[in-house]
């Protein structure tokens, strides 16, 4: 195992769920983190958190990933403040599932927007730094949505099958360089994402649904195995699921 101690790492979506247990979890293996999100007082509260339990540095940046400009900004202020990029990790996404027959348009594009394009503009302002490095590591959060398809995750799988295309893809375009890529792929987690879906019929089946989710410190956990491997490891997929599911 390598450690993290002063390496830099990007998280984004990490107000909440899997990316504030990520964050944790870096920090408490010595790397400083920049912390990215929309919402900024969650963001600083995490701050607080991490630097009054570790002895790193964690630094705030607004983020909203569906803006080019925000996240090449987020890589900038990452540069700026530590001279370097070590870890990226895309992981903000939505996960609004629906029925196709339902019509939910506009949460079809937002999860474009989020999951796809924002895992795109994430590889835009990172890679060229970790290249020019000839080292960095990133971390593409899937799930276990991009391997298989339900019903009501038409699009939201959609989204996921693309994340772990781009992971292959990166994976082959970059086995000659000191680049590492990794695609994590959760199963159910105890997260925030079930809260913002509004289809009714998708409600109603996950009233019936019996299972013991996952914990974002699961997925955390994950994240570490992966960064903390020797540099010559590169763990390409890790898929994470509940034990018992139903």
């Amino acid at each position: 195992m390598t450690t993290l101690q002063n390496q830099a790492a990007v998280i984004t979506g990490a107000s909440s769920g899997i990316g504030k247990a990520i964050a944790h979890s870096l920090a408490e293996q010595g790397a400083h983190v920049v912390l990215a999100a929309r919402r900024a007082e969650r963001l600083q509260e995490l701050a607080d958190e991490i630097t009054s339990q570790y002895h790193v540095e964690a630094k705030v940046v607004e983020t909203d990933v569906t803006k080019r400009e925000d996240v090449e900004n987020l890589v900038k202020e990452t540069k700026d403040a530590f001279g370097r990029l070590d870890i990226f990790i895309n992981n903000a996404g939505v996960m609004l599932l629906s029925f196709l027959k339902n019509d939910h348009v506009d949460e079809w594009e937002q999860m474009v927007d989020v999951n796809i394009k924002g895992v795109l503009y994430g590889i835009h302002a990172g890679l060229p730094v970790m290249l020019e490095q000839d080292s960095g590591h990133i971390i593409n959060v899937s799930s276990v949505a991009g391997h298989e398809v339900f019903p009501s995750s038409t699009v939201y799988s959609a989204t996921k099958y693309a994340v772990k295309a781009l992971s292959m893809g990166m994976e082959k375009e970059l086995a000659k360089t000191g680049v590492r890529v990794t695609n994590i792929s959760p199963g159910a987690v105890e997260t925030e994402l079930t809260d913002h879906i509004t289809d009714g019929e998708v409600l109603d089946m996950f009233k019936d649904r019996s299972m013991q989710p996952l914990e974002a410190a699961d997925i955390a956990n994950a994240v570490s195995y992966a960064v903390t491997q020797p540099k010559s490891v590169n763990v390409n997929e890790i898929i994470v699921r509940p034990l018992h599911q139903a």
